[in-house]
């Protein structure tokens, strides 16, 4: 999934609000920072998930024969792939 910058850190400064209505949480750092960091998390993750995506939609190209996206067998190998790459990260 891509998220545009804005969106990004709109979904950074939610986060970082939940955090701070949370008794249980104090900051070591000042908020901004804060946020930042959960913006570069937020990146990090979207980049592995991108490419997970693409690491799957490859193994489903490289078959023998061509197996048209949305099919059924498409959709089954898509995840069985994907779920290979995530364990493949330990993620």
């Amino acid at each position: 999934m891509r998220l545009s910058r804005d969106k990004l850190n709109k979904l950074a400064h939610s986060v970082t609000d939940a955090l701070a209505a949370m008794d249980e949480v104090d900051f070591v750092e000042d908020r901004n920072t804060i946020r930042l960091e959960v913006r570069h998390i937020l990146e990090e993750l979207l980049n592995h998930e991108a490419k997970i995506d693409a690491a799957a939609r490859q193994k489903i190209e490289s078959q023998k024969r061509t197996i048209l996206e949305g099919s059924q067998e498409w959709d089954i190998l898509y995840r069985k792939y994907y779920n290979e790459e995530v364990k493949k990260l330990g993620i």
